[in-house]
């Protein structure tokens, strides 16, 4: 590893559990969750928007589904961009802290968020509209790349040596409370508004909703110290001086790369659960809006009150294998799920989101930040989980909609190709996740 010249120090105590005061670990809980939440609202707004509104607001001239084609590769761009906001953001928490970093990362989200809302459509200024709207997707993107790993990272390295995998677990709760949070606020407005009010502007009321957010969540992170693993590093001037070489070469490749690979299924499976789901189930099922986003909030709520579970049980068996278990669950379960969602019956609808979204990803994904975390010794952490995390997120994530909606538009409305893609996502991950070494763990 390319680290500065450490001072003589007689035992170094980087990797040893420090005993946080109960007070400070309620700071960590809470600026965790809130700043997850916070951040992981802005981002899938977006994909709720695109699935409902901006086809007809940023691509009014397009057909159905070119509309949705669209609006779903302005959703994946955001992905595309996360790999280089993780690069950079990754090095500076890697070199300046945990904390500032963080701050950042969210200050940028809201205000891209909050942009979006007020932006006018095509039919006010034509072709600027959806050019607009790349460029804030593009700004949500650099920002969300570097806020992942750093909300995990203040969990993690702040928690007390035997629940490390509940600590972790915190930030993952941020992601389904915030999908859950957009889903539902999207879904009073359109029970609020009539059509043609909501999409003038009753939609842009969730996106001006990320002001008071940000605000609430910020200043909760101010108050959150710098974590204790962090500063044992910067006390002993043992910072990478380049974190992302060091990542991507002996004796961290071969966890990079199974850790990219480990990810294909957990991307694939919450932008098909979250996102897709809603295009699916409103376009080709023909089922009502606001039915289907409270069928998802209610799969979202459950993953959230479930997450915490998952931590344990890591904590009990360890993470690697909690999330090869989950995982496993998740690719046995698509074929019988979309049989489900193939009966266009909303209650089988959600029978269907709750056991796969609500149960199963929540197994998987609970266990995920704690193992990913563990692929990295302390001086390059932030920039390993970030590239792992985000790089990963192009393939498996962003263009997840993209490649399922030309999956079934190829087999002429039905879901079996796009089935069988999912699966073998899972199968990929399955198999990266089994050959992690237990040897090669840093936490």
């Amino acid at each position: 590893m390319t680290v500065t010249e450490a001072p003589p120090h007689p035992a170094s105590t980087i990797g040893k559990r420090h005993v946080p005061d109960r007070r400070r670990l309620r700071n960590v809980v809470l600026a965790s969750l809130l700043g997850a939440t916070v951040e992981w609202y802005d981002f899938f707004l977006y994909a709720t928007a695109a699935s409902l509104v901006f086809k007809h607001v940023f691509y009014p001239d397009a057909s159905a589904f070119v509309g949705t084609m669209l609006a779903f590769a302005t959703f994946a761009v955001g992905f595309v961009v996360r790999p280089i906001g993780g690069v950079i953001f990754g090095h500076v928490g890697d070199r300046i802290g945990r904390k500032r970093t963080l701050a950042v990362t969210m200050v940028l989200m809201g205000a891209a968020t909050a942009l979006m809302g007020a932006l006018p459509s095509a039919a006010q200024i034509g072709v600027a509209a959806p050019i607009l709207l790349l460029v804030l997707r593009i700004v949500q993107g650099f920002a969300l790349g570097g806020e992942w790993a750093g909300a995990v990272l203040l969990a993690v390295e702040h928690s007390p040596a035997r629940r490390r995998g509940l600590f972790g677990s915190i930030p993952q709760i941020g992601l389904a409370a915030g999908l859950a949070l957009g889903t539902l606020v999207f879904a009073l407005l359109q029970m609020i508004f009539d059509d043609a009010a909501f999409q003038s502007y009753g939609w842009r009321i969730a996106f001006a909703l990320s002001i008071v957010l940000v605000v609430i969540g910020f200043v909760v992170r101010l108050k959150v110290e710098e974590t204790p693993e962090f500063a044992e590093v910067d006390r002993l001037a043992q910072k990478s001086s380049a974190p992302l070489k060091d990542v991507i070469t002996p004796p961290n490749t071969r966890n990079t790369l199974l850790g990219l690979l480990a990810r294909w299924g957990e991307g694939a499976a919450f932008n098909t659960w979250g996102v897709f789901a809603i295009t699916y189930a409103t376009g080709a099922l023909h089922l009502a809006k606001v039915p289907v986003l409270v069928s998802v909030s209610i799969a979202a709520i459950v993953m959230a009150v479930l997450l915490p579970a998952s931590g344990l049980l890591a904590d009990r068996f360890g993470p690697k294998r909690i999330y090869l278990i989950g995982i496993a669950a998740y690719g046995l379960l698509v074929y019988p799920v979309f049989a489900l969602f193939g009966t266009a019956n909303l209650v089988w609808l959600t029978v269907g989101l709750v056991l796969v979204f609500g149960i199963v990803h929540a197994l998987f994904y609970g266990a995920q930040g704690t193992l990913f975390a563990s692929l990295f010794p302390t001086p390059v952490r932030y920039t390993g989980l970030s590239v792992v995390y985000q790089f990963s997120g192009i393939w498996a994530s962003g263009l997840t909609p993209l490649i399922l909606t030309a999956l079934i538009g190829v087999d002429d409305g039905r879901p079996w190709l796009a089935c069988a893609y999912l699966v073998a996502t899972a199968a990929i991950s399955v198999a990266a996740t089994a050959a992690i070494r237990n040897r090669d763990l840093h936490l």
